[in-house]
């Protein structure tokens, strides 16, 4: 399965997506379920909901090359549920070519800060621009690992649909066909499950309360650190192993 199939739905432009919920600063729950328990989801969906459509197109690819120290704070830092976390990637949208140095904090609350700016580099380095980007946030986020020399870790692959909700001016992103890789090549898929993340700058929409009621409670899963706990069996993984004995498979991609 690489896509929802979602054409009941009106669709929304992304400068009206982004103009209506850009949401860099909210709350995110993700949600882990059976790729066959998506349909009924669709089909409850709270009334008016829209989904992004550009060129066309309604489903896209995602890349992500995640950056960490050679200590793996970053890693470290949500494995021990540490409150000051963080994630370095590339964010690359695969049918645009478009590619951007996201660095993702917490804020009060548990609310996710997300800050980017647009990258020009190779895909393997940050950059002057992405490290001096990556050092300012993480410094404005009272966040100084000892050792800043981010390096490349892991990348990972998906297919991506993202919905919006006026209602309670929410999103909901919904991510299928999922792989991670090392640096090496080594790769684990997640197959047969897609994550349902909803995205608010309140506590909780009406797409949660939804999969509430199907029985579906949020999950701790991280794609950085889920996706690296798999593929590093070595590194503390406990917050992790339902996740990981469940839905993980491992494989060339």
């Amino acid at each position: 399965m690489t896509g929802a199939t979602l054409a009941h739905f009106a669709p929304i432009g992304l400068d009206e997506l982004v103009g209506e919920a850009a949401l860099l600063t909210r709350l995110d729950r993700k949600y882990l379920l059976p790729a066959d328990a998506l349909p009924n989801l669709l089909d409850r969906m709270p009334h008016g909901v829209r989904e992004l459509e550009i060129d066309g197109r309604r489903t896209f690819g995602y890349r992500s090359v995640y950056f960490d120290t050679a200590g793996f704070d970053a890693y470290l830092a949500a494995a021990r549920r540490r409150r000051r976390r963080f994630k370095v990637r590339i964010r690359t949208y695969l049918d645009s070519g478009l590619d951007f140095v996201e660095v993702k904090t917490r804020g009060s609350r548990g609310v996710t800060v997300k800050e980017r700016i647009p990258y020009a580099g190779n895909g393997r380095d940050l950059g002057p621009e992405g490290r001096a980007h990556a050092a300012r946030t993480l410094a404005g986020a009272g966040i100084l690992p000892a050792d800043l020399d981010l390096r490349a870790v892991l990348a990972t692959y998906y297919h991506r649909t993202t919905l919006y909700v006026p209602s309670t001016g929410s999103r909901v992103t919904i991510d299928t066909g999922l792989a991670w890789q090392l640096t090496d090549g080594s790769t684990v898929h997640m197959p047969h499950s897609v994550i349902v993340e909803t995205k608010s700058a309140r506590a909780a929409s009406g797409v949660d309360r939804l999969l509430w009621s199907l029985g579906h409670r949020p999950c701790s899963i991280s794609k950085y650190a889920t996706g690296l706990a798999a593929l590093r069996p070595g590194l503390p993984s406990n917050r992790w192993r339902p996740v990981l004995n469940k839905h993980f498979v491992k494989g060339i991609r």
